[in-house]
């Protein structure tokens, strides 16, 4: 991985404003995946490409990234981005819809990211539930949501996201095949590991 490039391209996305992994919670993330050796990561919401680019460090060797990412836009970014950082090898992106391109993968995961829709959160938990390794990990990134999803918050504007961030976090919190803790870095960090049995 080209380290000047990675740098730059973080950079530019702050510039342009563009919402990428903050430093903290690719931190605690690091330190979560430390003794973990993935094959296949999961992403969903490439937006730049900086997170995945960043994930793959975490790979084993001929280990692989899928990542989807329904802008156009971002995808072209994100593709010159990999590029750049010389990751392409490791980095395969999908355009279009995750709601509808989720359900047509069939490959078991290490570990799945979810940072896209929030209005979509307990949909992409379903899916990576079905998709998840057995000794997988779920993180979901904004769960907190600037502090929304734990006040009364309730204005019009972001009411469906702030919901179903709340059901996403309820169904993790109750699912008896999941151990789940929310780390405050961020803005909010669900971490969800299957229970060993």
């Amino acid at each position: 991985m080209n380290e000047i490039e990675l740098k730059k391209i973080k950079e530019e996305a702050l510039n342009e404003h563009i919402p990428i992994i903050m430093d903290d919670t690719l931190k605690e993330i690091a330190i979560l995946l430390k003794n973990r050796k993935l094959k296949h990561i999961l992403e969903i919401g490439t937006a730049v490409g900086y997170s995945a680019i960043c994930f793959s460090q975490f790979l084993e060797e001929n280990g692989k990234i899928d990542t989807i990412e329904r802008e156009e836009e971002r995808v072209r970014k994100a593709k010159e981005n990999i590029k750049r950082a010389e990751v392409e090898e490791k980095i395969q992106i999908y355009s279009g819809d995750a709601v509808e391109i989720l359900p047509t993968f069939q490959g078991k995961y290490d570990m799945i990211f979810i940072d896209a829709a929030k209005g979509k959160y307990p949909f992409f938990l379903s899916q990576a539930l079905r998709l998840l390794d057995k000794d997988g990990i779920i993180l979901a990134d904004n769960v907190l949501y600037k502090g929304y999803v734990m006040s009364d918050y309730n204005k019009h504007k972001q009411r469906t996201a702030v919901r179903n961030l709340r059901e996403y976090l309820k169904e993790v919190n109750e699912n008896p095949s999941l151990e789940t803790k929310i780390l405050e870095v961020g803005d909010g960090l669900a971490v969800s590991k299957r229970k060993s049995r």
